[in-house]
């Protein structure tokens, strides 16, 4: 199995050959466009690791965006006891949808 940390958005994630992945919404893509990300952490293959520091340069991870979607609703209650003060809000963020096609290898000479 191979498998990559990656960055996205802020956020860290493992990303795994042929699967589908939830990310925060990419704004700037439309859906069918192919991505590239180039902040890998960690990338394990064969029993092999490569730690980056903080990324790695050699290593590119190719996605093809599925579609963008809302997810489930997220509740924020507040509450102050004795006060008489409830407040209850919520909202469905904006996901988008990716698999992971390929991580690209280069060799350094």
């Amino acid at each position: 199995m191979t498998y990559a940390i990656v960055n996205i958005l802020g956020h860290q994630f493992k990303l795994i050959e042929n699967k589908y992945i939830y990310v925060p919404h990419i704004y700037s893509m439309d859906k069918g466009e192919n991505i590239w990300f180039n902040q890998v952490f960690f990338f394990y293959k064969n029993g092999l690791t490569k730690i980056g520091t903080p990324f790695l340069e050699d290593i590119n991870v190719k996605a093809e965006i599925i579609h963008h979607l809302k997810g489930d609703k997220i509740i924020i209650f507040k509450k102050k006891r004795r006060k008489g003060y409830k407040v209850k809000n919520g909202f469905r963020p904006l996901l988008t949808k990716i698999k992971i096609i390929a991580f690209l290898e280069n060799k350094k000479k």
